[in-house]
C-alpha cells in the first residue's frame, strides 16, 4: 500500500479519539499494521520535566520516560527537526534497548503552532528501504500534535506519579530546610489544596518550620506563622498519637474542637499527617480557606510523602553524625588534624594567630591517678579553653595533650590576650596550661606560623610552665 494510504487511516482514526492517550494509541495501530520489518513505535508526550511513552508497540520492553535533551528522541523534541539514522551504531545519543535495532527515524509532535509536544520515534530491526518513511512520519506527528492539542494537551500527571517525582526531590536534597519546603510544595500540589505548611517540634516549642516557598505572603500561611507555639502544639500531638487526620466539612458546622489553631487562622479544609520518623517530631498540614472534603486515597498519598519527608530528614542527621564523628576527636568533640588543616589553609596573613596549648603534667596526673582521671581533665580543659574564645574562634586538638586555638586578630597584643585568657580558663577549673603564640607574617605559610608556635611553647614549658610566650619572629 502507498504510504500516502496510511495518511488517511491516521485522520480517520484521529477523529474517533476522545483523549490524548486514545489518539497516540489510534495512530501506532495505524502505523504497526501498515508499517513492514516489524517496527518497534513509541509516541512520547512532554509531561511535567520528562518524556512520558504514553503508547508504544512492537517491543516488549520501552522506557516508561525519558528526561528531556536524553537520547535521540530529547533531541528531536529539543530542536523540532526529525532525525533518520539508516545505522544507529553511529549515533552517539541513540540508546540501545531490546532487540538489535538496525534504523531508526524520529519526528517530533507538534501543535497546530508548530511547537514540539512530543515525539515519534520509529526503530526496525531488519532492513527495510526507508524512503518516504521520514516525510509520512512527519506528517503524521503534525496531525497527531494537533488532535492532541484539541483534546486538551498530554494528559496530565497522576497522582502516584506526582508522588513518585516529588519523592525523587526530597531523596536529591541537601539541607533539612530543602527537605521541609519540598514536602510542602508536594503536599499542595499533589491535594490540590492552596496552601501546606510543616510543624515542627523544637526544644523551645513546636514552630512553622516550612511552607510553601511561593505560599508565604498568603495572609492563611502569615496567621499560622504567628500562632502560639502551644497552639500548635496540640496539632502536632493529634497527629502524632492518632495518625493522619482530615476534614470532612465546614469547621463552623461540625466538631473542629483541638484543631482551632487552624480554624481560627481561616482554615476550613485541612489533611494532617505527621512525619513518618522515630526521632523527627512534626506534622505535614495542607489546607484551604473553602469547604472541601478531602479523598482517604489522597490522604494516603499524603501520609506516603510525609514519611519519606521524615526518612530524608534522619538520613540528613545521620551524616552529620558520621560528619562530626570523621572530622572530631571521640574524647573532647573538638576538631582533629584534619579540619585543623582546613582551616590553615584560609588563615589570612598578618591577621591570623595560632595558640599552640600543652596541657602540663598530664602524664604525671595520668600515671599517678589513672588515664580515666587525665581523660577527666582533658575534657574539663577543652569546655573551659573553648568557652573562653571568642565567637569565631577555633579549638583544636592535634595531640594527646595538645590543642592548637586559631583566631583572627588585628594585632599580636590582642593574641597574647586571648592566650592569657586561655591561661585563666583553664586554671579555672583545676588544671594549667603553657601556650606559645605567633602570628602569621605576610610571607609566612601557616605551617612556619605553627612551627614559631612550637617553639614559644617549648620555651614557656622551659620557664616553669602555667604561662604564655610570644615569638615576635
Amino acid at each position: 500500500m502507498p504510504l500516502t494510504d496510511i495518511i488517511a487511516d491516521v485522520t480517520m482514526s484521529l477523529r474517533r479519539s476522545h483523549s490524548a492517550v486514545d489518539a497516540c494509541n489510534a495512530t501506532l495501530a495505524v502505523l504497526s499494521r501498515r508499517s513492514s520489518g516489524g517496527a518497534l513505535i513509541a509516541a512520547l508526550l512532554h509531561v511535567q520535566d520528562r518524556l512520558r511513552c504514553v503508547a508504544a508497540t512492537g517491543s516488549w520492553q520501552v522506557y516508561s520516560s525519558v528526561p528531556l535533551g536524553r537520547g535521540v528522541v530529547g533531541r528531536v523534541y529539543a530542536t523540532g527537526k526529525p532525525v533518520t539514522l539508516p545505522d544507529v551504531s553511529a549515533d552517539p545519543d541513540y540508546v540501545e534497548l531490546g532487540k538489535e535495532v538496525l534504523a531508526e527515524i524520529c519526528v517530533p509532535v507538534l501543535d497546530r503552532a508548530g511547537q514540539p509536544i512530543g515525539v515519534l520515534n520509529a526503530e526496525w530491526t531488519s532492513a527495510i528501504p526507508l524512503d518516504g518513511w521520514e516525510d509520512l512520519l512527519s506528517e503524521v506527528g503534525q496531525l497527531l500534535g494537533a488532535r492532541v492539542e484539541e483534546l486538551g494537551g498530554p494528559p496530565p500527571e497522576t497522582r502516584g506519579e506526582q508522588l513518585l517525582r516529588h519523592s525523587m526531590a526530597l531523596t536529591e536534597a541537601d539541607t533539612d530546610i530543602e527537605v521541609l519546603t519540598r514536602a510542602c510544595r508536594a503536599a499542595r500540589e499533589v491535594t490540590g489544596l492552596a496552601a501546606a505548611v510543616l510543624l515542627r517540634s523544637t526544644p523551645a516549642g513546636v514552630m512553622l518550620a516550612a511552607s510553601s516557598p511561593e505560599q508565604r505572603d498568603r495572609p492563611l500561611v502569615a496567621r499560622l506563622a504567628h500562632t502560639a507555639p502551644e497552639r500548635l502544639n496540640t496539632l502536632v500531638e493529634l497527629a502524632r498519637r492518632h495518625g493522619a487526620a482530615y476534614s470532612i466539612g465546614d469547621p463552623a458546622l461540625l466538631n473542629a474542637r483541638g484543631f482551632e489553631a487552624l480554624t481560627d487562622s481561616g482554615v476550613r479544609t485541612m489533611i494532617a499527617v505527621p512525619l513518618g520518623s522515630a526521632t523527627v517530631s512534626g506534622a505535614l498540614i495542607a489546607l484551604d480557606e473553602s469547604v472541601s472534603q478531602p479523598e482517604p486515597a489522597m490522604v494516603n498519598l499524603l501520609e506516603l510523602l510525609a514519611a519519606q519527608a521524615g526518612t530524608c530528614l534522619e538520613k540528613l542527621s545521620n551524616l552529620r553524625a558520621l560528619h562530626r564523628q570523621a572530622n572530631s576527636d571521640p574524647l573532647t568533640g573538638l576538631g582533629h588534624r584534619g579540619p585543623f588543616d582546613e582551616r590553615l589553609a584560609n588563615a589570612m596573613p598578618e591577621r591570623t594567630a595560632l595558640l599552640a596549648i600543652d596541657v602540663d603534667e598530664l602524664k604525671a596526673l595520668n600515671d599517678s591517678q589513672g588515664h580515666e582521671a587525665g581523660d577527666r581533665l582533658l575534657v574539663e580543659l577543652a569546655g573551659a579553653l573553648q568557652g573562653a574564645l571568642r565567637q569565631g574562634d577555633e579549638l583544636f586538638r592535634i595531640g594527646g595533650d595538645e590543642f592548637v586555638a586559631v583566631v583572627d586578630v588585628p594585632s599580636a597584643g590582642m593574641a597574647i590576650a586571648v592566650a592569657e585568657r586561655l591561661n585563666e580558663a583553664a586554671r579555672a577549673v583545676g588544671g594549667t596550661v603553657s601556650i606559645g603564640v605567633a602570628v602569621q607574617g605576610a610571607t609566612e605559610t601557616s605551617a612556619q606560623t605553627l612551627r614559631r608556635a612550637d617553639k614559644a611553647l617549648y620555651a614557656a614549658k622551659r620557664s616553669g610552665r602555667n604561662t604564655v610566650r610570644f615569638s615576635s619572629s
